[in-house]
């Protein structure tokens, strides 16, 4: 994995060669191992590279990377696990090489052969990358399928920037520094803010599957080339005529087979690697996969909280990691840790995000650079996929139980009449805005789920945020309607859910609710905040993490099997559990799920969350108007008197305020490591 920047002018103006190092060298944790730049002869477009040396680690390799004529550049971040076939095509076909097997030399070639979207649909792999045409004056940049990779971009009046972080477009002069207040709004509701908007005015990330193309005259084209759905991963003669126990060995077969080649695939490296293991049924099952591929012990590492411990998987790492020998490290972290780390966390997430499991991520990435190891593989998708959170349980039930008949039996006046007195009384009790708005869903005919991780309900946010601050309906690019992603300039967050419902409905109309939600999961929550939290902790201290579990291969598979066959009898993770057995002993397979989690809510109800109160309400930001800081204050006295756990509203307005403080006011000083 490295950091890429790149920027074409449109108008006559050149590219300034310390600008571009300025940019790129913002991101140096991205890439220690090397740095190089290009601008075109013209001064139009400039290319710049943060090197982590992963593959091939010959100076050959070195990017920016040209092909034999110097008439089409690139700059790549992340791994093409396909490379190695593609290159013998392209062999085939007369392209000749240079490197032995840089991944980043295919892709220039595979441009030359194939075109932009004919490459972007024959490359498995993680990756964001640019690629300037010289003699099209053509920049084209794309995202990765499922969006393991992050890219950021941001397009001026005179320019065009891309970059692996925002904090290296910021470091343009032409850029604004400022909050955008529609995107709050909505990260207020996710937990982060949806693609392609960010929280800074002006600067966007490409959603999951998307290309961009910009012309040296302004002119912008954008398109989406893959969506994860159901259609792609298993044929209807397959499965035709067998009978249910067939069907579902045959689901455990292709599982299983897709999760081994995914994880042998992602232990090419030329460099040290191994994987975060939990304890958990995802990470012990690539530990197995890994330890099966290789004659030498792998490399495992586990985190866990000296001040609670029983939040800690610890001792099921342990198991597994003495099954099969591997080489065990473990750090261990209590509340003074957490704190001395959160301005480090903040400035490499560069965007808020409410995820405390951050924190642990942090540790256990700094513990495995510590151990000499630059790549790891990480459980991520696992959850998604296979049904694993009883939060899709509870939402499945709530669904048949209560909203459909709430729908079905009751007039729509009744309707309306007992969401607006639910709504009405939802401030009595902070409890209430839960159940209030399940009922105001159902009232207005709206999707009963929207995303797994919600941080404030629309009721909860009725209450904290002052309408009248945040003036008229916000304006986009209209270039980007094209990603199909609609419904961000709109106030109330259920747009954008609705949006993804109305296009994934029109076309699989028949889908069962599990799979309806599966897609929503993809289109935000995965690659914008659960996918993003693991990149970013990790590239803190220049560490690539690698997803089996999101293989497009294995994907695609699993978009094909009803809802209902991952979930049977009520057990989470059905099928993989099953395809697993015989990796991972029974009784970790079966054992209750736990999950990867902080003591947040503990360390809230003492000192630190004293800390946190404060520093909310002292914020720049509670001073713009957009708070009731009332509700804020009641928030801090619903958790201490233990009335409702309230802490991931609070983690989601003190992560929002703390990056405001450091990234707009600029309170803080930036804090690097590498």
């Amino acid at each position: 994995m490295c950091g890429i920047v790149g920027v074409i002018n449109f108008g006559a103006s050149g590219i300034s060669k310390d600008l571009l190092s300025a940019m790129r060298d913002e991101m140096v944790h991205r890439g220690p191992d090397g740095s190089d730049l290009w601008i075109s002869k013209d001064s139009r477009c400039g290319l710049a590279h943060r090197r982590l040396s992963i593959l091939d680690l010959s100076s050959s390799a070195s990017q920016p990377m040209p092909n034999e004529t110097g008439s089409i550049w690139i700059t790549f971040n992340g791994e093409i696990y396909n490379h190695a076939a593609l290159r013998i095509q392209l062999l085939t076909s007369g392209h000749s090489f240079r490197t032995d097997h840089s991944d980043t030399e295919v892709l220039i070639h595979g441009y030359e052969e194939w075109g932009f979207l004919g490459l972007l649909s024959r490359i498995e792999g993680d990756f964001a990358f640019g690629i300037y045409d010289c003699e099209r004056k053509l920049l084209s940049i794309a995202r990765d399928k499922v969006g393991v990779k992050p890219l950021y971009f941001s397009k001026t009046a005179a320019s065009f920037i891309f970059a692996s972080e925002i904090k290296s477009i910021l470091r343009h002069p032409n850029v604004e520094r400022d909050i955008d207040p529609c995107a709050m709004n909505h990260y207020l509701s996710f937990m982060v803010t949806p693609a392609p908007l960010t929280m800074f005015k002006g600067i966007y990330k490409m959603p999951a599957g998307t290309w961009l193309e910009v012309y040296d005259n302004g002119t912008v084209k954008t398109g989406r080339y893959y969506e994860a759905t159901p259609g792609k991963g298993i044929l209807a003669s397959e499965v035709k005529g067998l009978s249910a126990q067939a069907t579902e060995d045959f689901y455990i077969r292709g599982i299983r087979s897709r999760l081994e080649s995914s994880v042998e695939q992602r232990m090419m490296s030329d460099v040290p690697s191994g994987v975060f293991l939990s304890g958990g049924v995802d990470s012990s099952a690539v530990t197995a996969l890994m330890a099966r591929n290789t004659k030498s012990p792998i490399n495992t590492l586990t985190v866990g909280f000296k001040d609670h411990p029983s939040l800690n998987e610890v001792e099921y790492a342990r198991e597994v990691a003495r099954l099969h020998r591997t080489n065990h490290r473990e750090v261990l972290i209590n509340e003074s840790d957490m704190i001395s780390a959160l301005d480090d966390i903040i400035f490499h997430q560069d965007e808020p995000l409410a995820d405390w499991v951050c924190i642990p991520l942090y540790f256990v990435s700094r513990l495995a650079r510590q151990s000499g190891i630059s790549v790891v593989q990480v459980g991520e998708g696992a959850d998604e996929l296979f049904c694993g959170y009883p939060g899709y349980l509870r939402y499945l039930k709530l669904y048949k139980q209560y909203w459909l008949p709430f729908k079905r039996y009751l007039p729509a006046a009744a309707q309306t009449l007992i969401s607006s007195a639910a709504v009405g009384i939802s401030h009595l009790h902070p409890r209430l805005p839960v159940y209030a708005d399940i009922i105001d869903r159902a009232a207005q005919n709206r999707e009963h789920f929207w995303i797994l991780s919600m941080a404030l309900w629309n009721t909860n946010k009725q209450h904290l945020l002052i309408p009248s601050a945040f003036g008229e309906e916000s304006h986009y690019p209209d270039f980007l309607n094209d990603f199909g992603n609609q419904g961000l300039a709109q106030k109330d967050s259920y747009e954008i859910i609705k949006s993804y419902n109305e296009g994934f409905d029109s076309k699989f109309p028949d889908a069962d609710s599990f799979t309806r939600m599966l897609f929503k999961e993809f289109r935000l929550r995965l690659p914008e905040l659960l996918l993003m939290r693991i990149d970013k902790m990790g590239m803190a201290f220049s560490l690539e993490a690698r997803v089996p579990f999101l293989d497009q291969s294995l994907v695609d598979f699993c978009f094909d099997i009803p809802g209902d066959a991952k979930i049977f009898g009520g057990e989470t993770k059905y099928l993989l559990k099953k395809a697993i057995e015989g990796l991972v002993p029974d009784h970790l397979i079966y054992r209750k799920k736990m999950g990867f989690d902080a003591p947040m809510l503990q360390w809230l109800q003492g000192d630190f969350g004293v800390r946190v109160e404060r520093e909310i309400l002292s914020s720049g930001l509670m001073g713009r108007g957009f708070f009731d800081l009332n509700y804020i204050n009641g928030l801090f006295a619903t958790i201490r008197s233990n009335r409702a756990n309230v802490t991931q509203q609070i983690w989601s307005i003190y992560n929002l305020v703390r990056w405001y403080d450091h990234w707009i006011d600029g309170r803080e000083s930036k804090i690097s490591k590498i």
